[in-house]
């Protein structure tokens, strides 16, 4: 297995509990699991890496737990108790200083030190949907919900947020917009924050100013947004929401750069290339894809037979050759040829029209055309 971990470049997570690698140079895909011991609540939730070195993937579970992926050894190392299944699913996880963060949906964001038992609790507020580790400055996390706006912590004070967003004003029948966040993104090289929300809006915050409202606003679409991720050149953010739509959009300006096509199902997990012009997505159609930013055109394409809850992209050097996915199709379509090959086949009885009603002549009358029946 090791020799398969070590050629994987993404990984996902799916609803079955599996951590499947994919190799573009070589177009192959692999699972990584114990197989007969697959349960429901092993669905994959949330996903990071474990080190720098990008040799550790961290799997969040929905029965609470964490544990360790080795990319070298192609085993699982480690697992972790980090949560109450009671408390929801998890939201969010990162590393930092040898330390696990933790956030899930009841609100209960965790900071586990390695070799100890004491964890630092903060409770950022119910409805959780999000939590995302600042990659510049790895102290700091940023959360928000339903009904939760976006909030910046520093853990090392985690006593109160450091900025907590304020709603936007009423809309023009005078009613208090709803807030829902549905994801998070730092942008680099400054103190401004990017949000997607389930009610289409693409929202830019700057915490360093007096102003907590957004310094940005866009719609995009008319349905919810589910995933955001910052393109390398940091001006752009590629969004998906429900319905398998991926867009791209300029941040200086709030004006929609493009659509990235192909896509059938919601995108659950999105990411872009730290270097690249590429972004990695996935959902509930059960493809990876990877577009190009430059032309918008589909680069990759693989069938992964499972539901995909999140995708992890490594920063080491994609293929950008386009990978001949007639097996992916052609996979696909037999599974969908043995579905129908097994049904049986029904046929309806026509019933005859009465002999009378059969025949039809045309009449004029007063210079109008009519249908008349006609007896036998």
């Amino acid at each position: 297995m090791a020799a398969k971990s070590q050629i994987c470049t993404i990984w996902l997570g799916s609803e079955t509990g599996i951590l499947k690698g994919v190799s573009l140079s070589k177009k192959q895909a692999f699972n990584f699991c114990e197989m007969s011991s697959l349960s429901r609540d092993q669905e994959v939730c949330v996903m990071a890496w474990g080190d720098e070195n990008e040799s550790e993937v961290l799997v969040g579970s929905l029965n609470g737990t964490v544990t360790t992926f080795s990319t070298d050894k192609g085993i699982f190392t480690g697992s972790r108790e980090c949560g109450d299944p009671s408390q929801g699913r998890f939201t969010g996880l990162a590393v930092t200083d040898s330390s696990l963060i933790t956030c899930v949906e009841s609100g209960l964001l965790k900071v586990w030190k390695e070799g100890s038992t004491d964890t630092v609790e903060v409770n950022v507020g119910s409805g959780i949907c999000r939590m995302r580790q600042n990659p510049s400055q790895r102290h700091r996390v940023a959360t928000g919900g339903k009904e939760n706006p976006l909030k910046l912590w520093d853990l090392e004070r985690p006593d109160k947020a450091i900025f907590t967003a304020k709603n936007v004003a009423h809309d023009w029948l005078d009613m208090r917009v709803p807030v829902w966040v549905r994801d998070i993104g730092f942008i680099p090289d400054s103190d401004k924050i990017v949000t997607c929300t389930g009610h289409h809006q693409v929202r830019v915050y700057d915490p360093s100013t007096s102003q907590k409202r957004p310094v940005l606003e866009a719609q995009l679409g008319e349905y919810p947004l589910t995933a955001l991720s910052l393109t390398s050149n940091q001006n752009t953010v590629v969004v998906g929401n429900t319905h398998g739509e991926l867009a791209t959009l300029d941040l200086r300006k709030g004006l929609m750069c493009g659509c990235l096509k192909g896509l059938s199902g919601a995108v659950r997990g999105l990411q872009c290339h730290p270097s690249l012009p590429l972004v990695a997505s996935c959902g509930l159609d059960r493809f990876l894809r990877v577009h190009s930013l430059e032309d918008r055109s589909l680069q990759h394409k693989v069938y992964l037979k499972s539901r995909l809850n999140c995708v992890l992209l490594s920063s080491r050097e994609l293929e950008s050759s386009i990978v001949d996915d007639t097996g992916d199709v052609e996979e696909v379509k037999a599974e969908e040829d043995e579905v129908w090959d097994t049904m049986e086949t029904v046929t309806e009885k026509s019933k005859k029209r009465p002999a009378e009603q059969e025949k039809a002549s045309v009449t004029e009358v007063d210079g109008k055309k009519k249908n008349k029946l006609a007896k036998k």
